[in-house]
């Protein structure tokens, strides 16, 4: 099991230049979702195009995911029910190789990045502690726009994107799917959920 469409996809739209041009002089991008993804785009190009080592792009990528993702939400997320059932032990350790295994993934990944430009139009709250993002990535050569809403909850720390949906479908609910298929298919463990993400980190058990 590779885990191609979620990690793939959503890497890319984070490699794309960002069009954030309608969105100058607003408020700190931390309180107003719109700018708050277009700076984390135009902020992740810049990580990821520097000439730094893989190695300290990646740990500075990790910073902006960090920042970027509530981590916590989308893990409680995408486990599911298995989260529930998990030992407080085994949601750490899910949490850490999850973050790892998609950082890295986002870090080597980039080399699919040819010219897609994210160009953010504009947001709508969703309650009071929510809002989606509209965008379209811009494809080169004369290609039709894909339609990316992203999902942001606000947190005490500003703004925190806990899913993308591409042209109507959902990453969040799409990993969450195939990490359950994953446990299912090994008897309902979660432990040969961890053992797969650890092979493909590199990480000791």
């Amino acid at each position: 099991m590779t885990f191609r469409f979620p990690v793939r996809l959503l890497g890319l739209l984070l490699f794309c230049g960002v069009l954030a041009a309608p969105f100058a002089g607003r408020a700190a991008p931390a309180n107003d979702p719109a700018a708050f993804v277009a700076d984390l785009g135009k902020r992740a190009i810049d990580v990821l195009t520097s000439k730094q080592s893989e190695a300290a792009r990646e740990k500075e990528f990790r910073k902006l995911f960090d920042e970027g993702f509530d981590l916590q939400a989308i893990g409680r997320f995408v486990l599911g029910p298995y989260w529930r059932t998990a030992t407080e032990q085994q949601r750490q350790e899910f949490l850490k190789l999850f973050e790892t295994y998609v950082v890295h993934s986002y870090a080597v990944r980039f080399s699919e990045y040819s010219g897609q430009q994210l160009k953010v139009l504009g947001s709508r709250p969703q309650g009071d502690d929510a809002a989606v993002v509209q965008s379209q990535i811009i494809q080169p050569e004369g290609q039709p726009p894909i339609k990316v809403d992203w999902q942001l909850n606000k947190t005490p720390q500003g703004y925190k994107i806990t899913d993308v949906n591409v042209e109507g479908v959902s990453m969040a609910i799409t990993q969450r799917q195939e990490f359950a298929s994953i446990i299912q298919r090994n008897g309902g463990q979660l432990d040969a959920l961890l053992k797969l993400l650890r092979e493909k980190t590199g990480q000791a058990a």
